[in-house]
């Protein structure tokens, strides 16, 4: 049951359907239900929800603690400070870390856990690099994953394109999505791997009006330092690239605003 509830996150779960693939009673499959009810919130692993009555079941939302959480943060600071990930204008190589799959589980659970409490009907994000992280998020918010691109694919169908501002150097720059890709109307989450002047992740925003569909929350995996006025005001990152040298190759990471817009504000809602 553990197994079936982890691989199908979000999803609603009745008593009878258990009873029936596990040949047991109702009442012992509550009690086991009960178990790992208690399991999942000390481990820190999610909430399972039991909804009683003949339409009720079991839920799993995966979660995460915050020591878990902050360990993670602290962990992925270290490692992109290191001196060899500087690249030319300030950016910082990713690519390794957003490859293993230890990390992308990680990521996955630590944005899904900032919206546990929301609906969301898609993650979206744009080509390339932030795909693996929309898939990760999508596959614990057990919802679907958009891809937005630069260029059209003729294999995408017909597409709608906006053009937007790229943040960082100011040129006029163009997306497009399928039409197919995102029904009207959705709530949608985006998520991306890097963002410094803001311009793709407003550029995502725009395109999500086009859909007349609605923007609940922008999350990214790291910020770099920008000066000057950045396009989008409200998101959130888990890691924050403060400073760059260039000369030195030396990097400076902290952690992002996650941990506080997720944990303190939970604590202060408790209180």
């Amino acid at each position: 049951m553990t197994r079936y509830l982890l691989e199908r996150p979000h999803t609603l779960i009745s008593l009878t359907f258990f009873a029936d693939r596990y040949e047991s009673a109702k009442s012992s499959i509550s009690e086991d239900l009960s178990i790992i009810k208690r399991t999942f919130k000390y481990r820190g692993i999610g909430i399972l929800e039991t909804i009683p009555g003949a339409a009720g079941g079991a839920r799993y939302i995966p979660s995460i603690s915050e020591e878990e959480a902050r360990k993670f943060i602290t962990d992925m600071t270290k490692e992109l400070s290191e001196k060899d990930r500087l690249l030319p204008g300030g950016y910082v190589y990713l690519s390794d870390l957003l490859g293993r799959p230890d990390v992308l589980r990680q990521v996955g659970r630590v944005i899904a856990r900032q919206y546990i409490d929301k609906q969301i009907d898609a993650v979206m994000t744009v080509a390339t690099k932030g795909v693996p992280i929309a898939q990760s998020v999508s596959s614990y918010l057990n919802v679907p994953f958009v891809i937005v691109r630069r260029d059209s694919k003729i294999t995408e169908g017909s597409t709608v394109s906006v053009n937007y501002v790229s943040g960082s150097s100011e040129r006029i720059e163009k997306m497009e999505l399928s039409k197919r890709s995102l029904k009207r109307g959705s709530h949608v989450l985006v998520v991306d791997d890097f963002m410094k002047g803001g311009g793709t992740v407003n550029g995502m925003k725009s395109m999500i009006e086009e859909f007349e569909s609605k923007l609940v929350g922008i999350t990214v995996f790291a910020e770099g330092a920008f000066e000057g006025h950045r396009m989008v005001d409200e998101y959130t990152s888990l890691l924050k690239v403060d400073k760059v040298n260039t000369l030195d190759k030396a990097i400076h990471v902290s952690p992002g605003n996650y941990l506080e817009k997720v944990f303190e504000q939970t604590d202060s809602k408790a209180d």
